[in-house]
This record gives structure tokens, sequence and C-alpha cells, in this order.
């Protein structure tokens, strides 16, 4: 089954080289002495990989995917990076810039660009869509700040739902600094998850202060850029997506993780927790267990923590004391060395779900012996969960003051955008949160 990823704007073309490079990196170059798979079997993983992600043509592997972007530096620079590689291509012919952005404001993106330049970029879609055999979804990246990315990418992805109605939709979203890269980045991120709640199956989101984090406590980078950022993106992006089996043998094909963690269309916001993450250095004189492993990510889960360093272990799963974070589904993925020794139970827990939710929809397991990246053991833990709601708020909180005094509306209803746009959108983000907080 294939995926077509599309990357919309700036944040998500240049978070699509990095998941794209990290597939790659851990397909294709890695020695097999290092995969802990016999040979046939890494093959058969390969194969699986080249089909989801990747299409051969002119000699070359390319990816499944189209890029957008209003300006065409970035694209450039991602086109030229995957080439140097010399892993995989981008499809030049599958590319659509333009020589003027969107200014930061979510209306131009949606209401401007979106009309000028949809059918032009479906064209590209649709062209990508015909060349896979079993076309699964589409899996789009993109920024929440910006003006591209979040109000073209908002824009594209309802007409890929109306064009390909019976295919799965998955939307990864980049969650702003909280300190602001960007004045009306607040009412960007309200009027995109509004919109994208409507037409998206699910939506992953990833926060930029929480892999800051990563970055310079657990990876010690003394000097942090958006590449290192957007590596530790593509890395837990890769971590899922990677080909895995489940206890019934069948593989974690977008369809069948989304109807998982996705059971009700009122909860769509998912989470990732990876671990570990370790410096080059500090990773040879490591040694980590599966229930170490499993331990630190359920109190993760648990405490609602970004990383393994730093955990509250003091949040017990009670009705007493402080609060827990609560969950809608779960899936989990090992992979590495003695994925089938592993004991999952901690993440079953009854408690960690809403008292009418079937104990056997909770959690979805998949494994896969072959290491992944240069970690002998790993584990991800996608999470349909309270998780965003502390970010949700703070946004909503933050948008509404300015919208209460009216500031910078302006500059989106020159674009056509209504004030009563606002509202709705603000109307869909509070019911979402309440839907959240009754869990």
């Amino acid at each position: 089954m294939s995926v077509v990823t599309l990357q919309m704007g700036q944040c998500g073309n240049q978070v699509g080289g990095q998941f794209f490079n990290m597939i790659a990196r851990d397909t294709f170059d890695q020695s097999l002495a290092k995969c802990n798979v016999p040979r046939q079997t890494n093959q058969q993983f390969i194969d699986d990989v080249c089909e989801r992600f990747f299409s051969q043509e002119e000699g070359s592997l390319k990816a499944r995917a189209v890029m957008v972007d209003m300006e065409p530096k970035v694209i450039a620079m991602t086109t030229t990076e995957a080439k140097r590689s010399g892993l995989f291509q981008y499809n030049n012919k599958q590319q659509f810039c333009q020589k003027c952005g969107s200014g930061n404001n979510w209306a131009h993106g949606f209401l401007v660009h979106g009309s000028k330049c949809s059918q032009q970029v479906m064209d590209l879609i649709q062209k990508e869509a015909e060349k896979c055999d079993r076309l699964e979804g589409f899996f789009t990246l993109m920024s929440l700040a910006g003006g591209t990315g979040s109000g073209l990418g908002a824009y594209i992805t309802q007409c890929v739902r109306d064009e390909f109605p019976h295919s799965f939709i998955m939307n990864q979203v980049t969650w702003p600094f909280y300190t602001g890269e960007v004045i009306v980045q607040n009412y960007n991120a309200v009027l995109t998850l509004s919109h994208l709640y409507q037409s998206s199956d699910a939506i992953l989101i990833v926060e930029n202060d929480q892999e800051q984090k990563i970055c310079s406590q657990l990876l010690n980078i003394k000097k942090i850029s958006f590449s290192d950022i957007n590596e530790v993106i593509g890395h837990k992006l890769a971590s899922f997506l990677q080909p895995a089996k489940s206890n019934n043998l069948t593989s974690n094909h977008l369809g069948e993780m989304l109807e998982h963690l996705v059971p009700h269309p009122e909860y769509k916001l998912l989470t990732m927790k990876t671990i570990p993450f370790m410096s080059e250095n500090n990773i040879q004189y490591s040694a980590y267990q599966w229930p170490g492993l499993v331990k630190h990510l359920t109190q993760m889960l648990i405490a609602n923590a970004s990383m393994e360093e730093g955990i509250d272990w003091g949040v017990k799963l009670s009705s007493t004391g402080l609060a827990y974070n609560k969950s809608m589904a779960n899936s989990l993925f090992l992979r590495g060395l003695d994925v089938n020794t592993v004991d999952v139970s901690s993440f079953k827990d009854g408690r960690l779900y809403p008292s009418w939710l079937p104990s056997e929809a909770c959690l979805a397991s998949w494994t896969n012996q072959r290491t992944f990246n240069k970690y002998e053991k790993s584990a991800s833990l996608v999470s349909n969960s309270q998780t965003p709601l502390i970010s949700l708020n703070h946004v909503i909180d933050k948008a509404w003051s300015m919208f209460t005094s009216r500031a910078y509306v302006h500059q989106y209803i020159k674009h056509g955008l209504a004030e009563e746009d606002f509202l709705d959108s603000f109307a869909c983000l509070e019911q979402v949160i309440k839907n959240y907080k009754d869990l």
C-alpha cells in the first residue's frame, strides 16, 4: 500500500526532506550485519518501504511526494540535499512554486493562493496518485504558524478530501515556539486546526519547543538549528511509519493505524513519544533493556512528558493526587532485538482510558526485529490523548485576547475572511477541548 506525501510550505518541505532522508538512511544505508534480520527478511522490508514511500523512475528512486511552496528557495534546497544524499531524489516535475509568498497570513494562503493554485496542485497530486498500484492515503506535512503551509495546506487538504473521499488523510502539523515566530501565529493555528478538523482523518501534532529540548538535553547539541529539530521530527515520524507487524501479522498501513487511533470523529489529535534519544558519543557506552524503555515510555504517557529526562514519577494512575493523562487510543511501535519478548501490559491499564471504551480497542502493538536507525532497541508511542490540551488552550487564549481587541483582524478581512469565520473556528476548538477534558 502506497502513501503520497504532500509537503506544504517552508516548514512542510524542510520536515519532509528530513523525513524521507531518515527513511532512506534507515532502509538503504545500514549494513546487513547491523539490521538484526536475515537477508531475505531485510529485502522484504526494503520492498515494503519502496512500495510505501518511493517509486522507481528514470533509473532512480523518487519520493512519492508533491512539493508546494509559494517561494522556490526551500524546495530547491530540499531537492538538492536529497540528490546529494545519493539514496533518493525528488521528482522535479512534481513541484509547484511561485515567487510570491503568503506573508504569514492564513487568509492569504487559504483564500487567495488556495483558489488560484488548487487546480494545478491537484493535477500534480492526481498524477502522483496514479503511479501507485495500491493507493492508501495521503500524509501532509505543514506548519501552523505561517501562511502557505497553514492556509494553503488547509485548503489543499479539503480539495484532497473532495477528490479522494475514500482515502485516508493524516496531517502532521508543526506547532510554533511559545515565544513566537510570527505575531499572528495563534490566529493561523486556530484557523488551521479548525479547518483540518473538518477534512482530515487525523492531526498529528509536533511541538517545536519539545523537539528543541530533545536536541539540547538528550542529543547535547550546543547550537540548535531548525535542521536539528527537523531531524528529530523525521526520526519520530519514521519510527512509526516504517513497516512493522502486529501480533496477527497485519501491517501498520496508514488506514490500519488511523482506524485504531481515531475511533471517533470528535477525537483526532495525535502526538508522538519516542525513546531513546542519545548523542552519537553516548550510544556506544549505553546499555538499555526493554523493561526500562517500556517503564519510562509508560510514565511519559501517564505524566504527559515529552521525553524521558525530567519525567514526573509522582504522577500515578489513581483517583487521588496529581491528575494523569487519559487516552482515547494508543499505538505502540517496538523495533530491534528481542521485540517479541516485551511485556506491554502497562499500556493496557483500563485507568488510562474512558470506562466506556472496550479493552481490546485501547492498545495496538506493532513490532519489527530490524533495528531502527542507530538504535538496537527503540520504542515509539503514537497517542490519541489529552496531551495537546495545554498547548491548545494556550493558543486559543492568546488568539482570543487579540481577537477581542480586533488586533490584526483587518489583515485577514482584506483577503476575504469574515469575523464570523474566526468565531466559528474558536467554537470548533472549544468543543474539541471539552471533548478531551471529558475523557
